[in-house]
C-alpha cells in the first residue's frame, strides 16, 4: 500500500584516493522510516520497497523515474488479441544473489505464490485475474487470465510482483536474495541496511559499489544529520521548513517532485459511528486542507478530494465536493443524532505529515464537536493492530502506490468500504484496454468514492529530498516508493 511505501541515500567516510582523483564510490541514504522485514511480497509497508525496489529485487517489468513502464527481467513480450495470453521472454545469464539461476519456474513460483490460499501478499487483488502460470522453457513464460486486465503489465512492475526463488523464501524476510544491480549485505536493526555491488548482475552495472540505508526518525536529528554532511542523502526528508536552509547552501542540492501518496484520513467505513455516511461527510467538511499542508508540510503538498494523483491524465478534481464547512459539518452531525459529537480515536504512525497533521486534524475535529483521541503508534503497530486488525476509528496514512484506486473494490481492505456498484466498475475497468473508455471509467471511480466520502482526502504528498551536490542520477518524483540507485553516481 501503502505507506504505505519513501526514497533515499548516502556516504560513509570521505573517499577521495591519495591523489584526489577517484570519484566516491559509496554512499549513505538516510530514510525515516525502518523496514519491518525484507519481503516486498509479503507486506503493505512502503519502508520495503524503499530500500530493496530494482536494488536488489526485479520483477517482470519495472518502474522508471519518470512513472514509465519498461522491460525488467521479462526482455520482451506477446499479448494475443483477446488479452488473455501473455508470453514473456526472459532475459539471457540472469543468476540470483546466491549464484543459482534464474529462469521460467522461478517467475512461475513468484506468481502462483501470489494467489496462493496463504498468501500475504498485500496486493494479491492486482493479480486475481491470472488463472495459470505455464513454463514454456526455462527462458520463456506464458501467463493465462481469466479475463483481459488492462494493467497488467503496470500491476507487474509493483514491488509486489518481484521474482524470488524457492530455494531462498524460507529465510527471505531477513536475508532478501534477489537478482538485482546490489545484494544484501547486513542488517542492524534499528540503525541500517548495507548493500554492495552484484559482480555477475545480467544487466548495466551500478556505478556504486557499496550503499548503506540509514534509518532517522526523528525530523530534529534528520536536519542535523544532513547539515553535518554524515550523510548524503535523505529521501523523504520529514522537516520540510528546513528545505530552503540547504536550499540556499551550495553544499546541498534539494530535489521536490512528486509521490503516488494519496495522504488520506481514513474512517473505519464498518465501525459505528464512521459506518453512517453523514457522520464521515461531517468529518470531510471539518477538514481544513490548506491548513494541514502549510501547518504539516510547509506548504509542499497539493489538495486532494478523491483518492487519485492529481499528475495522472485521468485526475478528476473533486475537492469542492469536501470543503471545508464547518457549520456544515456540525449540521450534519446533528441531523445524524450526534448534535454534541462524538469521540474516537485516532492513531498516528510515524512520518510527519501523520504526526504533524494528526495534531491539526484532531484540533479541526474538536471545533466541531468530534473528540479524536490521539494514539502514536510505531508502523510495526499500526500494521498489526489498524492495517490487518482493523482497530481502530480514524488514521492517517500515506498511500504510496501507483494507481491503486482499485483497493476501494476491496470490502476486507483495512477502511472497509463495501459498494457492489464501484467494484463492478473495477472489474469493467480491469477488462478495458481502451484508454478513453478507461479514463471515463475511472472519472467516475473517483466520484463515487468522493461522493460517498469513504475517507477525508487530504492531499498528494511532494516527494522531498536532500542530496549532496556531488550526487547524480537519483529520481526526483516517486512513481513508485523505492530510492532506485542503479543509475546513481557520484559526479567526477
Amino acid at each position: 500500500m501503502f505507506h504505505l511505501r519513501s526514497l533515499i541515500l548516502g556516504t560513509c567516510a570521505a573517499a577521495l584516493m591519495a591523489g584526489g582523483a577517484a570519484a566516491k564510490s559509496d554512499i549513505t541514504v538516510a530514510m525515516q522510516l525502518e523496514p519491518p522485514h525484507l519481503d516486498p511480497t509479503s507486506a503493505a509497508a512502503g519502508a520495503i520497497d524503499s530500500v530493496l525496489y530494482s536494488n536488489v529485487f526485479e520483477g517482470l517489468t519495472r518502474f522508471m523515474g519518470d512513472g514509465s513502464v519498461v522491460p525488467g527481467l521479462a526482455k520482451s513480450w506477446e499479448i494475443s488479441e483477446d488479452g488473455l495470453t501473455y508470453l514473456f521472454h526472459l532475459q539471457d545469464n540472469v543468476t540470483f544473489h546466491d549464484g543459482t539461476t534464474m529462469d521460467a519456474n522461478d517467475v512461475k513460483f513468484s506468481l502462483d505464490r501470489i494467489n496462493a490460499q496463504d498468501s500475504a501478499n498485500a496486493q494479491k487483488a492486482l493479480f486475481s485475474a491470472i488463472s495459470e502460470v505455464n513454463v514454456i522453457d526455462p527462458t520463456t513464460v506464458e501467463i493465462k487470465l481469466s479475463a483481459p486486465n488492462g494493467n497488467m503489465l503496470f500491476n507487474l512492475a509493483w514491488g509486489d510482483a518481484v521474482i524470488v526463488a524457492p530455494e531462498s523464501i524460507s529465510n527471505i524476510k531477513q536475508l532478501p536474495i534477489g537478482t538485482g544491480a546490489f545484494k544484501f549485505t547486513s542488517w542492524t536493526q534499528g540503525d541500517n541496511i548495507m548493500i554492495e555491488k552484484n559482480p555477475n548482475y545480467w544487466g548495466a552495472p551500478a556505478a556504486l559499489d557499496m550503499a548503506t540505508f540509514k534509518f532517522i526518525s526523528d525530523p530534529t536529528a534528520a536536519f542535523a544529520s544532513v547539515m553535518a554532511e554524515d550523510v548524503d542523502v535523505f529521501v523523504g526528508f520529514p522537516a520540510p521548513e528546513n528545505l530552503p536552509q540547504f536550499d540556499a547552501d551550495p553544499r546541498f542540492q534539494v530535489l521536490v517532485g512528486s509521490t503516488e501518496g494519496e495522504t488520506i484520513l481514513a474512517m473505519n467505513n464498518k465501525q459505528a459511528p464512521f459506518d453512517n455516511v453523514q457522520v464521515r461527510e461531517a468529518v470531510a467538511h471539518a477538514i481544513n486542507r490548506q491548513a494541514i499542508i502549510d501547518g504539516a508540510m510547509f506548504g509542499y503538498g497539493t489538495p486532494i478530494g478523491t483518492h487519485f494523483a492529481p499528475h495522472n491524465p485521468a485526475y478528476v478534481d473533486e475537492t469542492a465536493i469536501s470543503a471545508f464547512d464547518p457549520e456544515k459539518s456540525k449540521a450534519l452531525l446533528a441531523e445524524a443524532g450526534f448534535p454534541d459529537g462524538f469521540e474516537t480515536t485516532l492513531d498516528l504512525p510515524p512520518p510527519s505529515y501523520a504526526r504533524r497533521g494528526g495534531e491539526i486534524i484532531a484540533a479541526q475535529l474538536a471545533d466541531v464537536g468530534i473528540k479524536a483521541k490521539i494514539n502514536n503508534v510505531e508502523w510495526a503497530q499500526w500494521l498489526e493492530t489498524v492495517f490487518k486488525g482493523k482497530n481502530f476509528g480514524l488514521t492517517i496514512v500515506s498511500h504510496t502506490e501507483p494507481m491503486d484506486i482499485g483497493v476501494y473494490a476491496n470490502p476486507d481492505y483495512y477502511f472497509q468500504y463495501n459498494n457492489p456498484d464501484f467494484q463492478a466498475l473495477m472489474t469493467k475497468l480491469n477488462a478495458t484496454t481502451d484508454e478513453d473508455m478507461r479514463t471515463q471509467m475511472l472519472g467516475e471511480a473517483q466520484h463515487i468514492i468522493s461522493q460517498d466520502y469513504v475517507n477525508g482526502y487530504l492531499f498528494q504528498l511532494a516527494a522531498l529530498g536532500v542530496a549532496k551536490a556531488g550526487v547524480q542520477g537519483l529520481w526526483t518524483n516517486a512513481p513508485t516508493q523505492a530510492t532506485d540507485l542503479t543509475g546513481v553516481s557520484w559526479a567526477e
